[in-house]
């Protein structure tokens, strides 16, 4: 049979044993009298979660804080930015394809020019 972790309004956890997580809730109900409150039924995998009032919660993630907004000048002048900097990567790119493209050229060029002379 399967087991269940139940959390109830009372500061305990309860580990039992029942076919489905609701008749696991009413099993635990039942062990404190009808005036406890169930708060979560889990299926008990593993270690159960550690839960003291003297510990520290976790600390939640940080929302960042909210950017002032651009003027329409500064936008603009960060796009002309972008658009330079994106043509400069640009002509890089070409500079070194010609490049490679020519001493490719060069070494063929060279090559046969020697196999000509050997014969």
């Amino acid at each position: 049979m399967p087991r269940y972790r139940v959390t109830l309004r009372r500061s305990s956890v309860e580990i039992v044993e029942a076919s489905n997580q609701y008749q696991a809730a009413i099993v635990a109900r039942d062990l404190f009298g009808d005036s406890v409150e169930v708060a979560d039924v889990v299926p008990a995998v593993g270690r159960p979660p550690v839960s003291t009032g003297a510990r520290k919660a976790k600390s939640t993630k940080k929302v960042a804080k909210k950017r002032r907004p651009l003027s329409p000048e500064a936008r603009a002048k960060l796009a002309q930015n972008l658009v330079k900097a994106r043509a400069a990567r640009a002509a890089k790119a070409r500079a070194k394809k010609r490049t490679s493209g020519a001493s490719k050229a060069a070494t063929k060029k060279k090559t046969t020019k020697r196999t000509t002379k050997k014969r």
